[in-house]
């Protein structure tokens, strides 16, 4: 008689901790969407337009947007900073 076991025990794969991660920073950044698939598939940290990296671990929605990220993304558009 053959038998065969499956092992239903479920693989994650950890995230790396980063050290500005839950730094107190309460505000919404510009990142690219192909970062944030990226990190979220990968796990790797994403950068945002004014220079902040970190592994998101959530949704920013509510939060005001970050007034680097904010003026850089007016300058990219060809507005002003408002």
């Amino acid at each position: 008689m053959i038998t065969s076991m499956t092992d239903t025990r479920e693989l994650t794969k950890p995230r790396a901790s980063d050290p500005t991660d839950g730094d107190g920073d309460n505000v919404a950044h510009y990142v690219r969407k192909d970062d944030i698939v990226r990190s979220n598939v990968e796990g790797v940290p994403v950068k945002a337009l004014c220079g902040k990296e970190w592994i998101p671990h959530r949704v920013p929605d509510g939060l005001p947007v970050c007034a680097t990220c904010k003026k850089i993304m007016a300058s990219l558009r060809g507005g002003g900073a408002n």
